[in-house]
């Protein structure tokens, strides 16, 4: 099957969907009068293999001339194709057949056939659908970036810790994954990896690694905001008033551990924490039914969960509500939602594994992983010593802006491209 092209612009030439640029987006809104946009844009396909956050596309789409090529499937059903189309952000959208094989096939097929229309082909995470992108990418000498945004082998392991999977299938999956990291690292012009933790992986298979700070975090939208406008914005958002808001703002997989924090917070309440948590992700239902096969129905009345939001219109004035975010994971390659959290100055406890304890050690509260007492504890402080715990998180929020911003990001990743595109097999 032939790609099929994205319909969701008001204009189109051939079969290729086209979007205007959004004034309150522009390209100068990043790179400023003197930024490090080049004149003429370097041409970059984004291959995306999965679902990808709005918030990288449209930064992406202010330092280039953009096309993505996403399978049909999850671009539809993730949103983004909805969110596309709502931010007039430039770009084109190649729509490809679903499937792991189809869209093994169909996304390779199309790069041999159009690789040279491009500066650059920039591939998202560093396996299946990165193989395509470095295979059509020797084949056509077009410079390819490999981006990646977790550890793979680890998350991949974290299914055999749930029993989602058994040994024989974890070990012949990890060999796989690592062959992929492997082909992938030699055949690609740069690897860009998200934080220290991942440059550490990543240049196990890749020496030409470098950092990478996605889309970052746009400091000027993820705001404190006074006790004032945190007891409006409970109004506004239908959350309860006199309450201990505790967010946790990540989806529910297998990587997660959501199960630690919501025993950590059954364990606060029993101490007399008058603590409700929120839950904000696509999986909402399914973080419902995992909350009352683990601590009963009658969980139900201090845990709340909702659909995802706009991470760029709706989603700061949730953090901007909470009284502090928890995450735990059993592996993590950053953890982006922390940093948002600390850009708001919400004190934040999170599990001291991988990105997380690399990165935001002495601005969120670090936990052993799986210890819900150190976690409950640590919720327990929080509350009891609020401006010690808000002043923590206003030392994470200069750490943000320092070394996160939303304009770094993009400023870092425009001369990544640039950089490649002129000397493809450049290493530092």
């Amino acid at each position: 099957m032939s790609q099929q092209q994205s319909v969701v612009a008001s204009s189109s030439i051939g079969n290729e969907s086209i979007h205007s640029v959004s004034p309150l987006e522009s390209p100068r809104a990043l790179g400023g009068d003197n930024g490090s946009i080049a004149t003429t844009p370097p041409k970059v396909l984004f291959l995306v293999e999965g679902n990808t956050d709005i918030r990288f596309v449209t930064g992406l789409s202010q330092i280039s001339s953009l096309s993505i090529a996403v399978p049909a499937r999850a671009y539809n059903e993730s949103g983004l194709k909805h969110r596309i189309a709502a931010s007039g952000v430039s770009l084109r959208v190649h729509e490809l057949p679903s499937g792991r094989i189809r869209f093994q096939l169909s996304s390779l097929r199309y790069l041999i056939r159009h690789a040279r229309e491009f500066d650059v082909i920039l591939c998202q995470e560093v396996l299946r659908g990165a193989l395509s992108g470095t295979l059509a990418g020797k084949m056509t000498n077009t410079p390819v970036i490999s981006y990646m945004c977790i550890a793979p082998v680890e998350y991949f392991r974290c299914r055999y810790e749930r029993r989602q999977s058994g040994w024989l299938k974890t070990a012949a999956g990890t060999a796989v994954i690592r062959t992929l990291m492997y082909v992938n690292g030699k055949l690609a012009s740069r690897c860009v990896a998200l934080g220290p933790y991942l440059i550490e992986i990543a240049r196990r298979y890749c020496s030409r690694t470098v950092n990478g700070l996605y889309y970052g975090v746009n400091t000027s939208y993820y705001r404190p905001v006074s006790e004032v406008e945190k007891s409006q914005l409970r109004t506004k958002l239908d959350l309860p008033r006199d309450a201990f808001i505790i967010l946790l703002s990540s989806r529910v997989s297998h990587e997660k551990d959501p199960e630690t924090v919501l025993r950590a917070i059954t364990i606060a309440r029993s101490r007399g924490l008058p603590a409700v948590l929120l839950n904000l992700g696509g999986g909402y239902r399914d973080f419902l039914s995992m909350v009352r096969r683990l601590l009963g129905p009658e969980a139900v009345h201090w845990v709340m969960a909702r659909p995802a939001v706009h991470p760029m219109a709706e989603l700061a004035g949730y953090y901007q509500a909470a009284d502090c975010l928890a995450q735990a994971s059993l592996s993590e390659g950053l953890g982006l939602s922390p940093l948002e959290a600390l850009a708001c100055g919400v004190p934040t406890v999170c599990t001291a594994v991988g990105g997380l304890k690399a990165n935001l050690e002495g601005y969120a509260r670090l936990v052993p992983r799986c210890d819900p007492d150190a976690m409950a504890a640590e919720l327990l402080w929080v509350s009891e010593n609020m401006p010690a715990a808000r002043a923590q998180a206003l030392a994470g929020r200069d750490f943000v802006m320092r070394a996160w911003s939303r304009e770094r990001a993009f400023e870092e990743l425009s001369g990544i491209i640039e950089s490649v595109r002129r000397w493809p097999n450049f290493s530092k």
